[in-house]
């Protein structure tokens, strides 16, 4: 099994990440803050104003260290690695089955079905835990995704699954509001809102997901696939597509059970969040900082997977699950197991 390594995340503004010997050195102004040995790192992530020495970006990169940097919502700018590994006869055979209508429907099918299954969990499981604040709508909303899920197996193109999921979608986010039981004056959800975000849940949640989407498209990458072409996110330049693709099986999972778990312990305040002149909302560095260490903390944490049935660190499901996408695209499984969370 692969070994589960750190993620190097950089978010102190105006910070400089430099080589060291064998380290990679943190340094804010003229002094250093942090040292971490190379090989404890997997990725490095830099958002907003942080600079990379020359040096140090190709150290990591013969190091297979990818360095990405993101804005300070979050958003993707551009990554530094070093040459891409991989199974071409693999990349081939992707390519093959994304071009296959029946085959793009069978994994979209399976991904998508992994998305409503978690979301209705998700929703079950804050029922079970409150049940005096959230029944009723709620447990309707829960109910109707079960239904959701059976009309996935009947329709019979891309468009039709993407219109049942759209459905599912709008409802399990019509009662995402319920999910937060604390600091509502502050934290309140309305709709999905991003490019930028309008209000402090949409950025938390945002956030997250940017973090999710890396990690998955770095998994992708190391067991050989090509992480811009997928299955249900069509072809478009830039675009991680079956990254995306594998990221909808852990939004309710992982990001969305996270963030509310950092509003209602009130591990993140109003405070931590700034409205922008253009309307959209930022995190502080404090309260990304927190957001990370949160994230690190449930990547560390450990559970039973679905279909291998052996324990493993939440942040070694994106390499498992990239595993069993190429398994399945190599012609090993009949089908590829997405992950659907018990």
């Amino acid at each position: 099994m692969k070994r589960l390594l750190n993620t190097l995340y950089i978010a102190t503004q105006g910070a400089y990440i430099t080589k060291e010997g064998e380290t990679v050195a943190v340094k804010i102004g003229d002094e250093t803050k942090k040292k971490i040995p190379v090989h404890n790192l997997n990725s490095i992530v830099c958002f907003g104003q942080v600079m990379a020495s020359p040096a140090l970006m190709g150290f990591c990169a013969e190091r297979g260290v990818a360095i990405s940097f993101m804005t300070e919502y979050g958003r993707f700018l551009a990554k530094v690695q070093g040459p891409v590994s991989g199974n071409v006869l693999l990349r081939r055979e992707q390519y093959r089955r994304a071009d296959d209508r029946d085959e793009t429907l069978k994994i979209a099918r399976a991904v998508l079905t992994a998305k409503i299954s978690n979301c209705r969990t998700v929703l079950r499981r804050m029922i079970r835990d409150h049940p005096e604040t959230c029944g009723g709508e709620m447990s309707n909303v829960a109910d109707g995704l079960g239904i959701s899920i059976g009309r996935l197996q009947r329709v019979d193109s891309l468009s039709e699954l993407m219109g049942v999921e759209g459905d599912a979608a709008h409802n399990y986010f019509g009662v995402f509001d319920n999910l937060i039981i604390s600091q509502k004056d502050a934290f309140y959800f309305r709709q999905r809102s991003r490019r930028p975000p309008m209000d402090n849940v949409n950025c938390l949640l945002s956030f997250l997901y940017t973090m999710v989407l890396h990690d998955i498209r770095s998994a992708c990458e190391a067991v050989g696939l090509d992480p811009a072409v997928g299955y249900i996110h069509r072809d478009r330049p830039g675009r991680p597509g079956l990254a995306l693709d594998i990221l909808e099986e852990f939004r309710a999972y992982l990001a969305d059970r996270l963030a509310v778990s950092l509003i209602n312990l009130g591990q993140v305040r109003a405070s931590g969040f700034k409205r922008q002149e253009a309307g959209g909302v930022l995190m502080d560095d404090d309260t990304r900082k927190t957001v990370l260490i949160a994230y690190q903390k449930r990547k560390q944490e450990e559970l039973t997977h679905p279909f291998l049935n052996e324990k493993a660190p939440v942040g070694l499901l994106f390499h498992i699950q990239a595993m069993l996408m190429a398994r399945y695209i190599r012609g090993d499984l009949d089908g590829y197991p997405p992950f659907i969370w018990k």
